[in-house]
């Protein structure tokens, strides 16, 4: 063979191995359930709904890649979280029940360490609640935080000097007391929430909206009075949960798992910030920015 026949026969070799390679990678990653387009088998979706609920972002993106999956025939929603901020719970409810509606898949949510006020919220929008005898929960209600720094700068002789359009454009600012018309303002605020939460419980968990109300008065309750109150369906650990979810799907009791793909980190992104660790330090600092003013919670104080 010439030269020039033994470098395109290297150059064919070297292309196919890459292919190979390629066609190998894409299996194994299917195989072990990394979120990607190609599946091997129905499987069950793992969500990890962990910590303080501050931002939806990562989860409706985790979620957006699943239901792009083929493969993913339901989901597990595994819960440890004591509530967190208004919004992003109702939003995780919101998407999750898209699951259910939209897609006609089956939703199991599994209550670990706690599944409390936005962390319930959440798990409402689950076919079916499992939860531990011990696990935290219910914690129905609403809670604003507003505060106040205002005597505090009488100490040290500081002021805010505030232009405003109307009087309670400036409510719950930590530079000065509520008003008695602030506060009538704000409870107007809470209990719309509240009654907003009554309202799925008792829709999701098929409850009379008076009986929910006697259960929503913040209360913590354990996974076994939970059970007892209708408001879970199982006492069960993750296991149980995803052989529910097996079995609804169709899957038998020991299904393949899925897992959302895990983030993958370049030098630009520590640069900009969007590395894990840099990440949380500024969503930490953005936290400390908004503590100036009053924030609305689904979630456990302690």
């Amino acid at each position: 063979m010439s030269r020039r026949s033994n470098i395109v026969a290297l150059g064919l070799a070297i292309v196919l191995i890459m292919t190979v390679a390629g066609i190998v990678l894409a299996v194994v990653r299917a195989a072990r359930g990394d979120g990607g387009g190609l599946g091997l088998g129905g499987r069950i979706a793992l969500i990890e709904v962990d910590g303080v609920l501050g931002d939806d972002r990562k989860y409706l993106e985790q979620i957006r890649r699943l239901r792009e999956n083929r493969a993913v025939k339901g989901y597990v929603l595994a819960i440890n979280s004591p509530g967190g901020v208004v919004g992003p719970a109702q939003s995780l409810y919101r998407e999750l029940k898209r699951l259910r509606e939209e897609d006609g898949l089956p939703v199991v949510a599994s209550i670990a360490g706690a599944g409390a006020s936005g962390g319930y919220y959440v798990a409402l929008a689950a076919d079916s609640i499992f939860a531990l005898p011990g696990s935290i929960t219910g914690s129905i209600g609403v809670l604003l935080e507003v505060p106040n720094a205002s005597e505090l700068m009488d100490r040290v002789g500081v002021s805010v000097e505030v232009v405003k359009s109307a009087e309670q454009k400036d409510a719950g600012s930590p530079f000065r007391p509520l008003t008695p018309a602030d506060r009538e303002m704000l409870s107007n605020v809470v209990m719309d929430l509240y009654e907003q939460f009554v309202q799925v419980v008792a829709e999701e968990r098929n409850l009379d909206p008076g009986t929910v109300r006697e259960l929503a008065d913040g209360r913590i309750l354990s996974g076994r009075q939970a059970l007892e109150y209708g408001l879970i369906d199982r006492i069960g650990n993750l296991n149980d949960a995803l052989a529910a979810a097996g079995r609804m799907a169709g899957l038998g009791e020991r299904p393949k798992i899925i897992r959302p793909p895990r983030e993958r980190i370049t030098l630009l992104d520590v640069i900009l910030g969007r590395a894990p660790a840099t990440a949380a330090l500024a969503r930490l600092a953005h936290s400390i920015g908004e503590w100036r003013g009053p924030r609305l919670l689904f979630a456990v104080p302690y």
